[in-house]
């Protein structure tokens, strides 16, 4: 079911809509290297193919994960003798950031030539994977999720050949066909094998019989990778703006795709104090508790206490003075780095310190009767007066 007319793609009209960078480049006849960048099922090999097929050239294909330099250095070999004779040669990688550095580096060469026109896809930030010099060479383009009107087209596409695609005439409830597309969560891939899997259950697709089909939403979600990071600062941004209900999705969109709730539990520990501090003194037990219990029970019992914890830490006044606060002393600490401790805060265990002035001058506190006898200086001498700690408008 996979497109192969350019007119049956959907989707991804920001790079490959009509004037599209891509769609110009193809009509001009001059594909320079690309590097795809998306989540999965967003189209990236449909449209190397695509791209390869409009631009009469031989297509290749390799995947980093199990093919190296070996496997490139064959099709290389083989590209080299295209060009001979006038033909041009895309060469498609896979997951190209699971290449290490040699193996990326082994395609700089052949990539300046010309000898192939590279097409890489990577769902990981290229920025990050990629080797600058290669990047360097090749136009980055970025691929979002599709839509779910997109998704709903594809399969309508889909069903006016099923004949050709399933020996019978299939057809589906509008109803059904929303219903894959939003289970999906804007992966092509996903929503097709839906699509498939209820095909060949029978061919009337309902939404009962999606139902049958999907025992489990598709949760979009990636434990190691950038989604990972964006998630958790979705949530912590949610609690930080006192919005429970965004909190608690971010949270079952975590819990629900695998993350570990200690990992969570952490962050929340982290927030008690970051973000709320001395504006309620019971957030860190609170958090330090739901940890404690995370340790104990472990999901799926954890996730009531998670949810718990995330709710309180959204409600709960805010304040930063203490984050704000140990930034400054920090920042004093470098500036400052060997300022001496004043000579009356001073231990003085031996007698030669005791007659050097160690601890001379030192009220002790208790003794004192007043706020005023007690009044001393703490700080050492250049940083007299500097104030770290503020309360007023970080508290809300």
């Amino acid at each position: 079911m996979r497109p192969i007319e350019i007119g049956d793609f959907f989707g991804q009209e920001k790079i490959f809509g009509k004037e599209s960078f891509l769609r110009e480049a193809l009509s001009a006849d001059r594909i320079p290297s690309l590097i795809f960048w998306g989540p999965p099922g967003s189209g990236k090999t449909t449209l190397a193919l695509l791209i390869a097929r409009e631009a009469a050239a031989e297509f290749r294909q390799l995947s980093a994960v199990g093919n190296g330099v070996k496997e490139l250095r064959s099709v290389i070999a083989e590209a080299e003798m295209e060009r001979e004779k006038g033909r041009k040669m895309i060469l498609f990688v896979d997951e190209i950031h699971r290449w290490n550095k040699s193996q990326q580096d082994a395609l700089l060469p052949h990539v300046e030539r010309g000898t192939i026109t590279l097409i890489g896809a990577t769902t990981e930030n290229p920025s990050f994977e990629l080797n600058a010099a290669l990047l360097s060479r090749c136009r980055v383009l970025v691929l979002e999720k599709h839509t779910e009107e997109a998704l709903i087209a594809l399969m309508e596409g889909a069903l006016k050949h099923s004949q050709e695609y399933f020996g019978r005439i299939i057809e589906a409830d509008d109803a059904a066909l929303a219903f894959i597309a939003a289970v999906s969560g804007g992966d092509a891939r996903m929503a097709l094998n839906t699509f498939e899997a209820c095909a060949l259950l029978s061919p009337h697709i309902s939404i009962k019989s999606v139902e049958s089909v999907v025992k489990r939403s598709h949760v979009l979600y990636d434990k190691g990778g950038e989604w990972h990071y964006d998630a958790i600062s979705a949530l912590h941004k949610s609690m930080r703006g006192n919005d429970a209900d965004a909190a608690l999705y971010w949270l079952a969109r975590m819990l629900e795709a695998g993350e570990d709730p200690l990992y969570v539990a952490r962050r929340l520990v982290r927030f008690a104090s970051e973000d709320i501090g001395l504006a309620n003194s019971f957030a860190l037990p609170q958090a330090v508790a739901v940890f404690q219990a995370c340790q104990m029970l472990g999901m799926p019992e954890c996730e009531v206490h998670l949810a718990q914890a995330v709710v309180y830490l959204a409600r709960s006044k805010k304040s930063n003075a203490i984050y704000k606060g140990y930034g400054k002393a920090k920042d004093d600490v470098y500036a400052f780095p060997n300022e001496p401790v004043p000579l009356h805060l001073r231990n003085a265990p031996t007698g030669l310190m005791k007659e050097l002035g160690y601890g001379n001058g030192y009220k002790y506190t208790p003794d004192c009767k007043t706020t005023e006898e007690a009044m001393q200086e703490y700080m050492p001498e250049r940083l007299k007066g500097r104030r770290y700690v503020e309360f007023i408008s970080s508290d809300r």
